[in-house]
């Protein structure tokens, strides 16, 4: 569904600014703006999880060291 209101721009500073109507209110406090001819377009920036981060990562090749050489086994703890 495509809804259109008219808007004023105004100045904040040295920077134009528009007011956004409550209907369209964009989720969080940051977004990415760029210019298609003569549009802007203004999308929110999504919080990305922790797998879709660890997707992206490349795997790891370094060995870890053995850090449990010194540590007694289960059976051998005394409680």
């Amino acid at each position: 569904m495509h809804s259109e209101r008219q808007v004023s721009l105004f100045r904040n500073g040295r920077n134009q600014a528009i007011r956004i109507p409550r209907e369209f209110e964009l989720e969080g406090d940051k977004a990415i703006i760029h210019k298609e001819g003569d549009k802007l377009i203004i999308e929110p920036i999504r919080k990305t999880g922790l797998l879709a981060i660890l997707s992206e990562m490349e795997p790891l090749t370094v060995q870890f060291p053995d850090v449990d050489t010194d540590l007694k086994g289960l059976d051998d703890i005394e409680l």
